[in-house]
């Protein structure tokens, strides 16, 4: 029986890959990341996402990633492989490599080069999950990949019983309310949103949890805030998104949009000590002034010292 027969829950980090070089993990900082994370009660750990640089890795350090990863988690947590590519081929391949090394689902975005249309997408898409060996999620990121997937794109998919939910990071809620509506066709797919501003909103309107950034390095502050909105709780939930305010200050510090929240959030981590903030050409590093005010920030957080709470195995 598939894990996904019914709904993943809570909060999936999208991980960030830590790196010493641009082809070389930081394993111990891997092995803390992901201790930091599963400790916190996270629902599962989402690899080689946008947060995660995937297609910024080598395919070599793609399977490193996922193999390693797997080891660690040892079962503990379902862990997601982000299959994103313009090849079929190519996203096959890694989820069959996934399903070998432990993972338990895949996610899928539509390929990024050329311009297409709904429909060229969705048999795209639905060439992916017809020959995938894992459960696949449908991935809406129109930043990343210049497309928005339609809510009906997404319903002519719902009859496919490989496809296992959608992780969207489009960023509009209203988008978000109509795709709920298909909870109605399937009941069993998940829901998951990116934005962290809009997880605990998600979770009220019937949503299942968040695919949140900040979620690798302040991960009780989310698991929290999905708690608080799962039991319908607005007085923590507003307590909870005060913290969540601050918590985003840090992708501000490093420059705007993905590149700001990238840098940002791999210098916290590693401010923290949990793991190298090193990121993958063709993003720059930070500069000193910068990390002077990323360290400031994190210990006003009370996460100065979050590297020594995970233990290393």
């Amino acid at each position: 029986m598939s894990l996904f027969q019914k709904p993943l829950r809570g909060i999936v980090p999208p991980m960030v890959t830590p790196l010493l070089n641009r082809d070389e993990l930081d394993l111990a900082g891997l092995d803390r990341l992901v201790e930091h994370q599963v400790k916190a009660g996270v629902a599962g750990l989402f690899v080689l996402g946008t947060t995660g640089e995937g297609p910024s890795l080598s395919y070599r350090l793609r399977y490193e990633l996922v193999e390693r990863t797997c080891e660690i988690v040892a079962g503990r947590v379902p862990v997601l492989v982000g299959i994103t590519d313009t090849s079929v081929e190519e996203a096959l391949e890694l989820s069959q490599f996934s399903k070998g090394a432990g993972a338990n689902a895949v996610v899928a975005a539509p390929p990024y080069y050329f311009g297409l249309g709904q429909a060229e997408v969705r048999e795209f898409l639905r060439d992916v999950a017809d020959e995938s060996v894992l459960p696949m999620f449908v991935y809406n990121m129109p930043s990343c990949v210049k497309l928005s997937l339609t809510v009906e794109t997404i319903e002519q998919l719902s009859d496919h019983k490989n496809i296992c939910g959608v992780k969207d990071s489009g960023g509009d809620i209203e988008w978000y309310r109509q795709l709920l509506k298909l909870r109605s066709v399937r009941p069993d797919w998940t829901f998951l949103i990116g934005p962290e501003h809009l997880m605990a909103e998600s979770v009220l309107m019937g949503g299942d949890g968040g695919v949140n950034g900040g979620g690798n390095l302040y991960p009780r502050l989310f698991v929290s805030l999905f708690q608080a909105a799962d039991r319908k709780d607005q007085k923590e939930i507003d307590r909870l998104q005060e913290e969540l305010l601050r918590l985003g200050e840090l992708y501000n510090i490093c420059g705007a949009g993905p590149a700001g929240y990238l840098r940002g959030l791999k210098s916290g981590l590693e401010a923290a000590g949990i793991c190298s903030g090193r990121v993958a050409p063709p993003f720059i590093e930070i500069d000193e002034t910068e990390r002077t005010r990323v360290a400031a920030l994190i210990k006003t957080l009370g996460l100065a010292q979050a590297g020594k709470a995970a233990n290393v195995k």
